[in-house]
């Protein structure tokens, strides 16, 4: 082999996407010495973003002191590459920030804006923000304070909504955040498409792993739907449906809603700062990966997205995953070449995640040894 890309996803609470990567290049220099290994690890927004941003793009990590979900003090960082800026919000408003007091209530995004802002201020012209991680469902209210959108309630007094206070917005006025993000795009990276409320909603979803009770789920859907018929009435903008929309308590549908910015699969736009297609050229084949592979991959995920970019490229893509779902095989279509997974023994997950290393190593070797029977057919 001359060339291989390997482009993981993490694999949620064992394999970072980092972890991967250093795998399979030992693996592959072992078996290629001489092959070109282009390292890409992924993250989709959620915590490691910034961590894995660092690894394939020239920048410098930009350290600040925000509010955090509890408005205490945390510090946090971004990455600043030319005029970009890379933001996770689970930096400011992280689940892991609440520690053992979750309650998506209360929790804000007003954090999140502060990064974005210092990032304005410093001159950047591009905010990348990963949606992922998160222990709020005020619909990015927080952020959009924080940015200068004005949220005034009955009394005319503005203030900074949260989860449990979105009924009580009265009126609001983007003006002032609208004018700081002049110049600036905003383009948020999230891998679901769930929409702002209802069932597969924000806070039915996603609220309980964030501490809600179901009275709690039910208030905070109740006012998301309140919210959205507000930002209709007064922003003239329909968020109801937008894919995506409830992506980290909603924060999706504010992005749009208030700063204008945009919603975009993490992949594609991981795909497109590293210039995929120019990158790929000339690969013999794609290494990429995930967790679990099933019917949500076609959606906007890692292996997904690698594998269209890679299909009208005409280059093979092996997907190593940790399980494979019987909904999985429709990637096939979309340019999947190969598929094969990490689970070698039949044991529970609590038992195999101590062995994730092991085995992804194992079947990357498995890979890799089995690909040199092409090699040395040609």
């Amino acid at each position: 082999m001359d060339k291989i890309v390997v482009i993981p996803d993490s694999f949620k609470g064992t394999i970072s996407s980092l972890d991967f990567c250093r795998i399979a290049e030992t693996l592959i220099r072992r078996y290629y010495p001489a092959c070109e290994v282009i390292t890409v690890p992924v993250a989709d927004g959620d915590e490691g973003t910034v961590a894995c941003f660092s690894e394939i793009l020239e920048g410098e990590s930009v350290r600040v002191t925000v509010s955090g979900p509890y408005g205490e003090e945390v510090a946090a960082a971004y990455l600043r590459s030319g005029n970009t800026a890379i933001i996770e919000m689970a930096s400011a408003a992280g689940l892991p920030l609440t520690e053992a007091r979750p309650n998506p209530a209360v929790t804000t995004t007003f954090g999140v804006g502060q990064m974005i802002l210092h990032a304005v201020e410093a001159g950047a012209t591009e905010i990348i923000l990963g949606l992922g991680g998160s222990a709020t469902n005020d619909a990015g209210c927080g952020c959009a304070a924080a940015l200068g959108v004005c949220f005034r309630n009955a009394a005319g007094e503005a203030f900074v909504p949260t989860g449990e206070t979105l009924q009580q917005i009265v009126s609001i006025d983007p003006t002032q955040a609208r004018q700081r993000l002049s110049g600036c795009t905003l383009n948020a990276m999230c891998d679901i498409d769930n929409p702002m409320h209802g069932r597969s909603g924000a806070a039915y979803i996603f609220a309980p792993q964030k501490g809600a009770t179901p009275e709690m789920v039910a208030r905070l859907d109740a006012n998301l739907v309140y919210l959205d018929r507000l930002i209709a009435s007064q922003l003239k903008q329909d968020v109801s449906a937008l894919p995506g929309g409830g992506a980290a308590g909603a924060f999706g549908a504010g992005v749009v809603a208030f700063l204008n910015g945009t919603l975009k699969p993490g992949i594609d736009t991981v795909l497109d700062l590293v210039a995929f297609d120019r990158l790929a050229l000339g690969a013999d084949f794609i290494l990429t990966g995930e967790g679990k592979i099933d019917s949500q991959s076609l959606r906007g995920k890692v292996v997904a997205g690698v594998a269209k970019r890679a299909s009208a490229l005409r280059i093979p893509v092996v997907a190593v995953v940790g399980d494979v779902a019987d909904d999985a095989y429709a990637v096939y279509d979309l340019g999947v070449t190969a598929i094969f997974s990490t689970n070698r023994k039949a044991i529970p997950f609590s038992e195999a995640r101590l062995r994730s290393a092991q085995d992804l190593s194992h079947t990357l070797e498995d890979v890799i040894r089995f690909s040199k029977i092409f090699r040395n057919s040609r």
